[in-house]
């Protein structure tokens, strides 16, 4: 009898075996090559959802490369924002544009013309509006962004893995050089100015093309740094498409997720996690979100960790088909979904902004 290729295929590729019955979520995101290995130093950037992945990572006892720390007068205060929860003090990046010029910033190939705003007092950075202790005048202003920019390129040029993870498609961009702002101006800092604020929601080649631009600077100095690219599966929060809220969120999730597909097939050492398709695929049954079907769950951060964690190469045993409570207890002394579920709230709050 001849065989056709679907004969072929492992039991994953068919939904009635894969995702009917006997789901697991290992299987899904199982690859060709370990996401993490033994003695990784490794260094995210994105958007919210991109934060939770930390503790998870160094209780795994890969290092995560931090390189940036609030001055010692500072560091016993608070910060909001999430801008304590990455590898430098970039906090949250929702859009590959504003990843790409991070990058071309730190390398000082790009330097913005709206590069900051001077607001009672405060000089404020467009590109981290919401930091709780800006600059009091112009030269304390330059010397710490020199000093975040410096240490944003010490991140990259020491990784051996660099997680990314897509948010958002639409951003605000300058009019006067296409310089990619966190949020809108004017909703955490700054003064909107349609003459001088332009929306942009961009294409999954704009995407493609970003991501494929960072990783070719990134490896100028950092030639055998290894990307993992993901999308985050939290809805938008609003939109300036004047489209239906679920109508644009689902466009731009599905342009992230084509444009990491391609590059991830297209670029040598760059993979994809489907942590997106973890989080919001039907075999989760809607368990993975809170109730305001927006907000992951504790459930949904600890498959998602888990399944990235089983398929790495680490001396610690991720099992969580087996023991998830103990596992947890084991994270954390402080209950890690409690803990996880705090900091997505808290991270998240530049894009809240603009339900102000």
């Amino acid at each position: 009898m001849k065989l056709h290729p679907y004969r072929e295929q492992p039991a994953r590729a068919f939904w009635s075996r894969a995702v009917s019955k006997r789901f697991e979520n290992s299987e899904v995101a199982k690859g060709a090559a370990p996401y993490f290995v033994e003695g990784d130093r490794v260094v995210s950037a994105g958007s919210c959802f991109a934060s939770n992945l930390v503790p998870w990572l160094e209780k795994a006892g890969l290092e995560y490369l931090r390189t940036e720390r609030p001055h010692p007068v500072l560091a016993h205060m608070p910060e909001n924002l999430g801008y304590l929860d990455f590898s430098a003090m970039y906090g949250n990046i929702y859009s590959s544009r504003q990843m790409l010029q991070l990058i071309q910033r730190a390398r000082g190939e790009f330097k913005p013309v709206e590069d900051r705003w001077h607001e009672q007092g405060r000089v404020v950075d467009p590109f981290r509006p919401g930091l709780k202790y800006p600059a009091t005048s112009d030269r304390e202003f330059d010397l710490l962004s020199a000093q975040h920019l410096e240490a944003t390129k010490a991140a990259f040029d020491q990784a051996t893995v660099i997680v990314l993870t897509l948010g958002l498609t639409e951003t605000w961009v300058s009019a006067l050089d296409g310089a990619a702002f966190p949020s809108c101006p004017g909703t955490i800092a700054g003064t909107f100015d349609p003459a001088k604020h332009v929306f942009l929601n961009l294409s999954a080649s704009e995407v493609k093309s970003d991501i494929e631009e960072l990783v070719g600077l990134v490896r100028i100095t950092n030639p055998s740094v290894r990307f993992i690219l993901t999308v985050s599966p939290v809805p938008l929060v609003a939109t300036a498409t004047g489209e239906h809220v679920l109508v644009a969120s689902t466009y731009s999730k599905s342009v992230l997720r084509v444009a990491a597909s391609e590059v991830a097939h297209s670029v040598e050492n760059v993979m994809y996690f489907p942590a997106y398709e973890i989080v919001t695929g039907p075999q989760s049954q809607g368990v993975f979100f809170e109730d305001d079907r927006r907000h992951v769950s504790p459930a949904g951060i600890e498959a998602v960790m888990t399944s990235l964690l089983e398929n790495s190469q680490l001396a610690a045993d991720f099992n969580s088909a087996t023991n998830q409570d103990d596992q947890s207890a084991q994270l954390e002394e402080v209950p890690i979904s409690q803990r996880l579920s705090e900091r997505i709230s808290t991270a998240e709050c530049e894009e809240m902004a603009a339900e102000w």
